[in-house]
């Protein structure tokens, strides 16, 4: 492996054993965790793009290079805001049912989306390898893994949650955004294009909006959160259901993965390597 391929284990190191402090000379003006927690601030109140060496620097009251005594750079702090982050994730009890476990993750994750929305602009296929981070996929994935599905579609099923969770979020956010700049809620918005409805829309054109909409489809276009998820959880118990009546599969036991476990990951190292 050259050194261009070695894995990044600077952005991952500091997340499971942050770097001890030396206790000579002169004690820091701040800590790890201060530094984090005012990077977090800064991008709960103006987004992750307003996050950089210096406006957190600025938000401490030093220089930007204190900051990087803690953190080597922009990239190593996002890393661990997400994990500080994700520590607010409210997960579900390991002894809930499935439906009712994975309820209270997918509320769980909402709740956090909602209180961080930047979180939204990190690429959701290479969230850092930090500890919170996994406790939250391991709580998802706790949810489905003895309900009869496949490794696979415990893992899809999880990222299909994950995704809708996601775009509600994003949704809701871009619609705390353009209140707040354009002064009016989603109701007024609508209510100021009465005319377009009246004079330009053309009913014969859109013929199945138009059956929706005298259906009240419509009525609430804005999909509240909880009946989104409520329908998307029986959809899963349809699957599910659908998967133990066709022959559950059976994902093996934490204890048969361990006695295998050395010699699997020897393997998926040299398939890394290839």
């Amino acid at each position: 492996m050259t050194h261009e391929e070695a894995p990044p284990t600077h952005r991952y190191a500091a997340l499971w054993e942050p770097p001890v402090v030396s206790s000579r000379g002169r004690p820091p003006r701040v800590t790890r965790d201060a530094v984090v927690d005012a990077a977090v601030a800064v991008a709960d109140a103006e987004g992750l793009a307003a996050v950089s060496m210096r406006s957190v620097a600025r938000a401490l009251g030093v220089g930007a290079m204190t900051l990087y005594s803690h953190v080597p750079g922009r990239d190593e702090l996002v890393d661990a805001m997400v994990d500080r982050a994700y520590a607010d994730f409210t997960l579900p009890d390991p002894d809930l049912p499935w439906r009712t476990a994975l309820g209270v993750y997918a509320r769980g994750y909402w709740k956090l989306l909602r209180q961080h929305a930047w979180l939204t602009d990190v690429n959701p296929w290479r969230l850092p390898l930090a500890p919170h981070v996994f406790e939250a996929q391991e709580a998802a994935y706790r949810t489905l893994v003895d309900t009869g599905l496949t490794a696979s579609q415990v893992v899809e099923t999880v990222e299909i949650v994950n995704n809708a969770v996601t775009g509600a979020a994003r949704s809701a956010a871009a619609e705390d955004a353009d209140r707040r700049s354009q002064g009016t809620d989603y109701a007024a918005y609508w209510a100021q294009t009465s005319d377009f409805w009246e004079k330009t829309f053309d009913p014969a054109r859109f013929p199945t909006m138009t059956r929706l909409w005298s259906e009240g489809a419509f009525d609430n276009a804005t999909t509240p959160f909880e009946p989104a998820i409520e329908g998307l959880l029986d959809t899963l118990e349809l699957l599910i259901a659908h998967a133990q009546r066709e022959g559950a599969a059976t994902i093996p036991s934490f204890e048969s993965c361990m006695a295998r476990y050395e010699e699997a990951v020897a393997e998926e190292m040299r398939a890394m390597k290839e």
